[in-house]
């Protein structure tokens, strides 16, 4: 991670009211307890009434510290978190981090200039009046609409590239006189085009009763010399068994 996002992130604390003090060097190397409090502290900016086991004296504990603060970004701000870089407790897990501090102080900044805006009534709202997790559908749902927003735009942009093209073949449809002769004509071929498949259609329909005729003519045919064969072959076996049986003798 680099120095001006650590200074980003540090910056951001300090505006959301983080109480203790940080310096460059705190996750230079890992630094589980101060990642645990960070983490559970960014937490309570969202749901001051969450409770979350704070035992991080075993493996156990932190793992299952680290999961519980997973599991409520996603579910209360739509945040993903890597939980493999969280416990890494160094510059990496500071940047999994940013992206809750990040939310949260776009949403103080938001606070902020509305209470500028609305006189001294809205500048006496603070931050910790502001609940964003009643707010996270929308945040999903705004992120949904940007897909589809970003979908239809592309789409949108291929159909403005065919626009040289279709105009001048629409200038040309529209600037053409029609004859009402002409459109009877062209009506009259298309009708008779279409009746002229359907005719062919329906003789198709017509001849498969004939090629079933054919097809169950030439099985019977096929029947008849099978059985003529099996007779012939019957014959010669017994010829040939008689004949074996007078040169033995």
């Amino acid at each position: 991670m680099s120095y001006r996002d650590i200074r980003n992130f540090y910056e951001m604390l300090r505006a959301l009211g983080y109480p203790n003090v940080l310096s460059m060097e705190s996750f230079r190397h890992p630094n589980f307890p101060q990642v645990a409090d960070l983490a559970v502290w960014l937490a309570k900016r969202f749901d001051p009434e969450i409770e979350l086991p704070f035992d991080i004296e075993n493996e156990e504990g932190r793992v299952t510290l680290i999961k519980n603060v997973a599991n409520f970004m996603v579910t209360k701000a739509n945040i993903k978190l890597n939980t493999k870089r969280l416990y890494q407790a160094d510059g990496y897990a500071v940047k999994e981090l940013l992206k809750v501090a990040s939310l949260l102080y776009e949403a103080l900044q938001v606070t902020t200039l509305d209470g500028k805006d609305g006189g001294t009534e809205r500048s006496s709202i603070s931050f910790k009046d502001f609940d964003i997790s009643d707010r996270a559908h929308e945040v999903k749902q705004a992120r949904q609409l940007a897909s589809e927003i970003t979908a239809s735009a592309a789409n949108l942009f291929d159909l403005l590239g065919k626009e040289s093209d279709l105009r001048i073949a629409r200038q040309i449809s529209m600037n053409r006189q029609y004859e009402p002769s002409e459109v009877e004509n062209s009506i009259t071929k298309a009708i008779e085009a279409v009746s002229a498949e359907i005719d062919e259609t329906q003789r198709q329909i017509n001849n498969i009763s004939t090629t079933e005729a054919n097809l169950d003519s030439k099985i019977e045919r096929r029947k008849v010399e099978i059985d003529r064969y099996e007779k012939r072959l019957q014959t010669l076996n017994k010829v040939r068994s008689v004949r074996s049986i007078c040169l033995f003798y």
